[in-house]
This record gives C-alpha cells, sequence and structure tokens, in this order.
C-alpha cells in the first residue's frame, strides 16, 4: 500500500524519522527543481534546499494538511527565497561603501605580512647573538629584560640593537 505525502509528514511530525527520511526522499528533487527556477543559481538551490530539509522537522508541526504537501512546500520554498534574497540585500546595503575600506585593509595586511616575512629572511642572515637579542625585542621585551634572558649587560643589548639596524639598513638597500 502506498503512503500518501501527507500521511509521511504527520508521521514525521510526530517523531517517526523513517517516514521524515522517505518523505525528504520523495520532495526533495521538487523542492530543489523549484529552488533552481527561483535562485538562477543550482548552488544556490542546493544550499536552500537544504536548509529547508533542516527545518522541516520543526515546520512539519505547522503542517495542517489544508493543502497538497507539495503546495505547502512550495509555499516554504517561496519564503525561503525570499528571506535569502532580502538578506543578501541587506547585506550587500550594510557593505555598501566599505569595500574600499576593505580593499585597504587587506592591502595594509598584505604589506604587513611582507614586510614580516622580509624580516623573517633577513634575521636569518644575523649571527646567532645579534639574532636572539632583536627578536627579544621585538616581541616587546625591555632592553634590561633581554639582558637578563641573555645574560649579557644592558649597553650589549643596546649595542646588538643598534647593530641589527645597521644591517638590517644595508640589506634593504642592497635590494634596492
Amino acid at each position: 500500500m502506498d503512503v500518501s505525502d501527507e500521511t509521511l509528514a504527520r508521521a514525521a511530525a510526530d517523531g517517526d524519522r523513517q517516514a521524515f527520511a522517505l518523505l525528504v526522499e520523495r520532495v526533495y528533487d521538487r523542492v530543489y527543481a523549484y529552488a533552481v527556477k527561483l535562485t538562477g543559481s543550482r548552488a544556490e538551490a542546493e544550499d536552500l534546499a537544504q536548509d529547508i530539509c533542516a527545518a522541516l522537522p520543526a515546520k512539519l508541526r505547522g503542517f495542517r494538511g489544508e493543502a497538497k504537501l507539495t503546495t505547502w512546500l512550495y509555499r516554504i520554498t517561496v519564503n525561503a527565497a525570499r528571506d535569502r534574497f532580502r538578506r543578501r540585500a541587506t547585506h550587500a546595503k550594510a557593505a555598501e561603501g566599505w569595500g574600499d575600506w576593505e580593499l585597504g585593509r587587506r592591502a595594509e595586511e598584505a604589506e604587513t605580512a611582507d614586510r614580516l616575512d622580509w624580516l623573517t629572511e633577513a634575521m636569518r642572515g644575523l649571527s646567532v647573538e645579534l639574532r636572539e637579542t632583536l627578536a627579544l625585542v621585538l616581541d616587546g621585551v625591555t632592553h634590561a629584560e633581554a639582558a637578563q634572558v641573555l645574560e649579557v649587560s644592558e649597553g650589549t643589548v643596546s649595542w646588538r640593537i643598534s647593530e641589527c639596524r645597521k644591517r638590517l639598513k644595508a640589506m634593504k638597500e642592497a635590494e634596492a
């Protein structure tokens, strides 16, 4: 005996997992195909259909059976698509004007990353003592604290930092 979609919907609403699985198997392709027509995009339709199926257990509790299940699902699909379009329009409007700022921010991040890459590579050309000292100071350690860590005088730390600056500057100028 063939069970109707409406009967499966009522059983699924009551928690019958097999009924829900069978119902989704029956209606998914139809919901997806309609979503493709609404969105104009297979990827967008796939997301929409999956979102609808994920929300279906809760929505089925509100299914009154006054219309065919497929009609009811079309209505849910239309509403979900409209909500998605509305959200997208809201996000686009909110993002308007931020595009230039975001591009500038990303360019700044890329420049900072390039500088850090250059510094990391350049530090490899320094002696171990200079590299250790510079790494501590770059991490925000004071010259006095670096002196304690490295077991040298504070004056030695200051000299090493000065030497690092000279050598890094020379490396940068050599590249230019």
